[in-house]
């Protein structure tokens, strides 16, 4: 029989700056998929004309929040010491598999089995999509217990996938339901931004105070090594969007986009931005910001089901007092 001593998460000796922050603010944040009237979507369904790239856009999402439910949150957690950050972590898990539920929620609402099967297949069969998945999938897959540069890498791989990949697949709905087309399908993607948005900075921050008690060697390594995996990932995802969103004449502004959101990975990781700024879709811009919505994102969740109000997300929100 094993010796070994557990000892049992006391939230009432705080061990962790923020953790229960985090851990309140996503719980203020819980919705379900099946809450939101995506049914309304399907009379402009039928008439829309990429209909291809929108269901390519929702399959790569499914996987890469496929990753983080299965493997991210679960490795990252697993290796962390901390056990309210422990907790954290595991509370995110359970959110993305709400996301990755959600993508299949929208794809029995518009689509036929059969088109359902052809997505999950293009899945398997996209070369950068799966690319990606296997960078990120690698770095997850190579914490060391005890080894804190092999989980702050795991960390900045995650928030690349939080606050970065994920952005070139939130694009079209947003784009699309800021113009009105397809709104509640957008509205279900905007529940799953507002967490991805929390997400990132919460492991940031995590990732930023490992970081920090790292000798100055370990650090300039660390440093010039994530650069690099953002660069890898940026040139892939390039490619991937050419693919994906070539017929919609969008492909510049997508990448404007992503550049965009590249920045502000490395901004939640207290790093300098890589890219110079640069003019962003304005329409998908107030759907990060839910400005001029009809939509109350915050404090309904679907036009007809009303909630205890949570007050939006800002970047007010994390500044902190320390």
């Amino acid at each position: 029989m094993s010796n070994l001593v557990f000892k049992a998460v006391n939230w009432n000796r705080p061990t962790s700056e923020l953790a229960q922050v985090f851990w309140d603010q996503q719980w203020k944040q819980i919705w379900f998929p099946e809450e939101i009237a995506v049914s309304k979507d399907v009379k402009q369904w039928q008439e829309f004309e990429h209909k291809e790239t929108y269901k390519r856009v929702f399959g790569g999402l499914t996987l890469l929040d496929t990753i983080q439910t299965n493997i991210g949150m679960n490795e990252i957690a697993r290796f962390t010491p901390d056990l309210q950050e422990k907790a954290v972590l595991t509370v995110f898990g359970s959110f993305e598999a709400i996301h990755a539920k959600s993508y299949s929620y929208i794809f029995t609402t518009l689509c036929t089995n059969t088109e359902i099967d052809e997505i999950f297949e293009w899945v398997q069969q996209n070369p950068q999509l799966q690319y990606k998945a296997n960078k990120i999938a690698e770095v997850y897959g190579a914490i060391k217990e005890g080894d804190q540069a092999s989980l702050w890498k795991a960390m900045f791989a995650s928030v690349m996938l939080e606050s970065f990949l994920f952005y070139s697949g939130f694009f079209y709905p947003l784009y699309l339901g800021g113009q009105g087309k397809l709104r509640n399908s957008a509205e279900v993607i905007s529940l799953i931004l507002r967490d991805e948005s929390i997400h990132g900075v919460a492991v940031g921050f995590f990732a930023q105070n490992i970081f920090k008690k790292l000798d100055a060697a370990t650090q300039e390594e660390l440093t010039l090594w994530g650069y690099e995996f953002l660069l890898d990932l940026y040139q892939n995802e390039c490619e991937y969007t050419a693919e994906l969103y070539t017929e919609t004449g969008l492909v510049g502004e997508v990448e404007a986009y992503i550049r965009y959101n590249a920045n502000k990975a490395l901004m939640n990781l207290g790093f300098d931005t890589m890219f110079p700024e640069e003019d962003v879709n304005p329409i998908v811009m107030n759907g990060i910001r839910n400005e001029g919505s009809t939509y109350d994102f915050f404090s309904q969740k679907g036009s007809t089901y009303a909630v205890a109000k949570v007050a939006p997300i800002t970047d007010d929100t994390f500044k902190f007092t320390r």
